[in-house]
């Protein structure tokens, strides 16, 4: 055993208070697409001309689109929703994601994903930045979209009730 400091492998980084949730994009144009939908970028790292990893602070919540294609169409095509967590949360795992996030909707299939991507333009439609919306809202989003049904819309009311609950610590 050596009796040097502890060296965190390089997989899993050092996950002190500065930890960041690191998101991989991939653009490879009609083949291999991921992106942001929102979300508060901290840092960027390109790695490649197709491929460079975003960084989300603790607490950002970001919407993350992953989208793959064959010569006969898509393939695959998903939307997570989720905010970044710190050491010692819980979190669940994401593609792409690392660590991964707490988990706020996930949907697959690409007529959901549209759904889902109407519902965010609507919050902002409504001038509110997606990134800001109460956590339960996408939560809701989530829950009807997979039961087929249309989702509640997020009005400017129902964000300051948010707003109001997060300020008494409710």
């Amino acid at each position: 055993m050596s009796g040097g400091p502890y060296q965190p492998h390089p997989e899993q980084p050092d996950r002190g208070s500065s930890a960041t949730t690191d998101v991989e994009l991939i653009w490879i144009e009609k083949r291999l697409e991921h992106w942001i939908r929102f979300g508060r970028i901290a840092a960027e790292r390109i790695l490649s001309r197709r491929t460079r990893v975003v960084s989300f602070r603790q607490g950002a919540c970001l919407a993350f689109v992953q989208w793959s294609a064959s010569d006969y169409g898509t393939v695959r095509s998903r939307i997570d929703i989720l905010r970044c967590v710190g050491q010692g949360d819980a979190y669940t795992t994401v593609p792409f994601v690392r660590p991964g996030g707490d988990l706020l909707l996930s949907i697959k299939g690409w007529p959901r994903v549209q759904r889902v991507l109407q519902a965010i333009d609507a919050v902002e439609a409504a001038g509110i930045d997606a990134c800001d919306a109460a956590p339960e809202h996408w939560r809701h989003v989530h829950n009807r979209i997979t039961v087929g049904e249309a989702p509640r819309g997020y009005t400017r009311e129902r964000h300051e009730a948010w707003l109001k609950r997060q300020a008494t610590g409710l």
